[in-house]
């Protein structure tokens, strides 16, 4: 059986003409700083992000990792999204690799007011709160963007406070297309930034972390001692250059997608999502609203029909859209979505 794959962009295959990039890139040894292709992508990401230099590492948790670390120090706390990534999907990376503690601050949206709460928390015997991580867009709430009007009294709270900002941009592509601001409007005020190219943008591997060009520094030190440092990575690099330049554009038709299956899900379990909450490619079903009332026996029932979804908790079921699933694809996720509807 072929199967509908939604569990993630995760999932993506390279186009043609990223392998032929790869096929055909110039390499070196990325460790000594003498990839080309490496540098190019590092220096078109930085640029398109708004930032004066970026570190090309293997994933998106590896980016946000090396981003708390050049934020935070041992014991210090950040805050963050209670769902948020950095939180929730990083294994405790955080606090494993750097002694970093991270504080929720309320869901989906951070407010300036929570961060003033924060910052007037600090007593004697309490952690240091140093610095905010928001993501953009936001995964747990379908993939919800952030506007630049909803982060500016953010910006305004973390830079009165002098506190460090990182946005977890891993799908800030989807935010920029979504919200109409180009992707330099969304990080601007922070501190650092990182963007996921092997999602929505289809390349096979890696993330880039952009910042001042002394964070960076920091970042590629840190990178090393997490595994992190690669040789001919231009291989891989040459792809997110293709992705970065061909692929962006065309996110629109993941959101439609999404926008479609949110839709036919609320149609037929009603409760389920809001469909108008769904404006980029992450769909987030209530489980208790779907037949089985949680996510294992939804997924079973689904792969039994020939869709793969995922759960990002015991709450949730997720669909997400990207370049390998066409309107034939979102046809037959909804026919799978009738059976479990009629019981068959």
């Amino acid at each position: 059986m072929t199967f509908v794959d939604l569990r993630s962009d995760t999932v993506t295959t390279p186009t043609p003409e990223m392998r032929a990039a790869m096929a055909a890139a110039e390499v070196g040894d990325d460790a000594y700083g003498e990839d080309p292709t490496v540098r190019r992508l590092e220096s078109l990401t930085a640029a398109l992000l708004g930032f004066e230099a970026g570190v090309f590492v293997p994933s998106g948790t590896m980016a946000n990792q090396l981003a708390l670390a050049v934020l935070a120090g041992p014991g210090d706390e950040v805050g963050c999204a209670d769902r948020a990534h950095v939180r929730r999907y990083e294994s405790g990376g955080a606090a494993a690799n750097f002694g970093i503690q991270l504080r929720p601050l309320g869901d989906p949206v951070l407010t300036a007011a929570a961060v003033d709460a924060a910052v007037s928390d600090r007593r004697h015997h309490l952690p240091p709160f140093v610095a905010v991580t928001i993501e953009n867009t936001y995964m747990p709430a379908s993939g919800r963007p952030w506007a630049p009007e909803e982060l500016a009294p953010l910006v305004d709270a973390v830079r009165r406070h002098r506190l460090g900002l990182h946005v977890d941009g891993a799908r800030i592509w989807n935010a920029a297309l979504a919200t109409g601001h180009p992707p330099a409007v969304l990080t601007a005020g922070a501190d650092t930034a990182m963007c996921c190219l092997s999602k929505g943008l289809g390349a096979p591997v890696g993330s880039v972390l952009v910042g001042p060009a002394d964070h960076i520094d920091r970042a590629r030190g840190l990178r090393h001692r997490l595994g992190g440092g690669m040789r001919q990575a231009g291989i891989l690099a040459a792809a997110g250059i293709v992705a970065l330049e061909t692929m962006v554009e065309r996110l629109a038709d993941d959101h439609d997608r999404a926008h479609r299956l949110a839709v036919g899900l609320a149609e037929r379990f009603p409760g389920s999502v809001d469909p108008g909450t769904v404006r980029t490619n992450v769909v987030c079903a209530r489980a208790d609203a779907l037949p089985g009332g949680a996510p294992d026996p939804v997924l079973e029932q689904l792969a039994a029909r020939g869709v793969r979804a995922g759960a990002i908790d015991g709450r949730t079921v997720r669909f997400v859209t990207h370049k390998d699933v066409d309107d034939a694809g979102i046809a037959r996720t909804l026919a799978a979505l009738d059976a479990l509807a009629g019981g068959r």
